[in-house]
């Protein structure tokens, strides 16, 4: 099951995570066009990195391809929420020792987090104690 798996993503293997989430389904020129406009500040990558990423990526099943005339059309295989879940769930476990009260006092000590934002994080935490 998808949910039991911990997958630890590269800056660019996320990326195009994203990039397939948002499309749905997209060729390696697509992803690479997409992946372009979004790496502001960077040096473009080349096209055959991004091939080469979504070839690495499918093998681990992260995505997967169909064929349409000569171009591979690739999609995720994974969904954003489980991808989501266990980054987030790794990175508390590795860095906090699994403790969601360090991880957003340190998170409060060293972002900036405006009212309307403290608000939202109360409301969640007067949720969760009514459940």
């Amino acid at each position: 099951m998808a949910s039991d798996r911990t997958y630890r993503l590269g800056d660019l293997q996320l990326q195009i995570m994203k990039v397939l989430w948002q499309v749905g389904s997209a060729s390696v020129a697509e992803v690479h066009e997409q992946l372009g406009t979004e790496r502001l500040g960077t040096e473009r990558l080349a096209y055959t990195t991004v091939a080469t990423m979504l070839r690495k990526m499918e093998d681990r099943h992260l995505v997967r391809h169909r064929q349409e005339q000569r171009r591979f059309i690739y999609q995720a295989a994974v969904p954003a929420q489980a991808v989501t879940q266990s980054m987030a769930d790794d990175l508390v476990d590795r860095l906090f020792e699994g403790s969601l009260a360090d991880t957003v006092s340190h998170l409060l000590q060293t972002r900036e987090v405006g009212p309307q934002e403290l608000d939202r994080l109360e409301r969640m935490i007067q949720e969760r104690k009514q459940h």
